[in-house]
């Protein structure tokens, strides 16, 4: 492959890759062999796009980034409400996007953009569908896949083969087992599986992993227990906790706090 390339200051571009006009490229980004980019697209420094990745649109990507072989980035949305209408994609930097991997732009009824942070790994064909908001260093393994107005926040994980239901939300460092139909929000520091999934517990690894300490995780378990057994409505619940010391139960009450569209994942303790 290096004697195929050419250099074109400091960008490292196969011979057979197609670069449109008014495509943006930054220092030391490499393309690999048969990639096509159109449109308006920008690409920041020290990205690397393997062969046969498709980038257009209206699609921004950062620096460091890796997009492996058969990727599809900023095509259109596949949503029949969409009628062409100008629309985007933001990708941060430090991604990795491995094969087959897409994501599609944002419609209207989400503001235009699908929106990716940083550190992220997207593993073999993960799906990204129009207008999600995906947060920083989130995990998704192979084939799990992201319905429209789907928000993903910071250090989530979610499993292979799993499908998340379009407008729901996914808290920070939760995770999602494999094989799991999502179709309700989960909040931050969860542990939900299943069809249909349900919540059976915390993440206690990631939690471990994030350096949260041990007693404010088994009040984090009480905490969830208390409200789900409660005869009040966990809305009622948690209006009543007000500056709650433990930073988990309070980013918990904030999440559940926001107005749902999906409501939350029922807690089934195992």
């Amino acid at each position: 492959m290096v004697c195929d390339y050419y250099g074109q200051r400091q960008k490292m571009i196969h011979h057979t890759a197609i670069i449109g006009k008014s495509v943006k490229l930054g220092s030391n980004v490499k393309i690999g062999p048969y990639v096509c980019i159109d449109g308006n697209v920008n690409i920041g420094d020290n990205t690397e796009i393997f062969a046969s990745s498709s980038i257009t649109g209206n699609t921004t990507i950062g620096e460091n980034n890796k997009i492996f072989s058969f990727c599809s980035i900023g095509s259109i949305p596949q949503d029949l409400k969409y009628t062409g209408e100008e629309s985007f994609v933001k990708i941060g930097n430090s991604n990795t996007f491995r094969e087959y991997c897409t994501v599609n732009s944002g419609t209207e009824g989400g503001g235009y953009n699908t929106v990716i942070g940083n550190g992220s790994l997207f593993m073999t064909a993960v799906h990204i569908a129009h207008d999600c908001i995906v947060g920083n260093n989130v995990i998704m393994a192979n084939q799990a896949t992201l319905g429209g107005h789907v928000v993903v926040e910071d250090n989530a994980v979610i499993g292979g083969l799993s499908a998340i239901h379009q407008f729901c939300r996914i808290g920070e460092l939760s995770m999602i087992g494999g094989m799991s139909a999502v179709e309700n929000d989960v909040f931050p520091f969860a542990l939900a599986i299943g069809n249909r999934a349900k919540i059976t517990g915390l993440n206690l690894i990631g939690l471990k992993r994030a350096n949260y300490k041990k007693s404010d995780i088994q009040s984090v378990n009480g905490f969830i227990r208390d409200i789900f057994s409660s005869n009040e409505s966990i809305q009622t619940k948690i209006s009543s906790i007000k500056d709650n010391d433990n930073i988990l139960i309070s980013k918990i009450c904030d999440f559940i706090s926001i107005k749902s569209i999906r409501g939350l994942c029922r807690y089934e303790k195992k």
